[in-house]
């Protein structure tokens, strides 16, 4: 079947979201990585802050913002948490997207929501720490926290949020379709690999 929808799933660091941009550009269709959370925030009335903190809450299971975002039980009643509201949304939103027109999906747990989906391409990004490390530096500048700790902090967020919602080990080749070691590819190698895969 040919492929239509485009997913990328990335390690944080590994140049995932580059490389969309790259492969969306040259296939001249739409990218959505921070658009999708405007779609989300207009959905849901949260901030797009908010949003982005929900998705990759901390994984300290005391953590204010834990409680905060996962949470079912307020005042004694059953709710959907904040986090849940978020995730029902963006699932909604991204089927519609994919119904409606070729594009490409990166992070919210496309992978899985979209995993009945005949004609898509499911591709998880990742590299070494070295290289993580290196892009982060270029990219974002130094913080008061190590690089190292950031990635480590980063990369959990998204494997307990991953993990809740689909039940499945974020990362793991059973997955995708496609994995690629952006630090011994490339950028610009990966985006030609996605592009060749996904026109073939």
């Amino acid at each position: 079947m040919k492929k239509r929808v485009i997913t990328i799933s990335r390690e944080f660091g590994s140049g995932g979201h580059s490389i969309g941009k790259a492969v969306a550009k040259t296939l001249g269709i739409p990218s959505y990585d921070q658009e999708l959370l405007e779609k989300i925030a207009a959905e849901t009335g949260f901030s797009k802050e908010f949003i982005e903190e929900a998705a990759e809450y901390s994984t300290a299971k005391n953590s204010l913002l834990f409680n905060l975002v996962m949470n079912r039980s307020l005042h004694g009643r059953m709710e959907p948490s904040p986090a849940d509201t978020i995730y029902f949304a963006q699932t909604e939103i991204i089927k519609n997207l994919a119904e409606k027109e070729s594009c490409l999906i990166v992070g919210r747990c496309g992978d899985y929501i979209l995993r009945d989906k005949g004609d898509c391409l499911h591709i998880f990004i990742y590299s070494d720490m070295e290289d993580r490390a290196k892009r982060i530096l270029e990219r974002y500048g130094e913080s008061e926290k190590p690089v190292q700790k950031r990635i480590a902090d980063k990369d959990a967020r998204r494997k307990v949020y991953y993990s809740h919602y689909t039940d499945r080990l974020w990362g793991i080749p059973q997955n995708y379709d496609l994995c690629l070691n952006s630090g011994a590819l490339g950028e610009e190698a990966c985006a030609n690999i996605i592009i060749n895969v996904f026109q073939g």
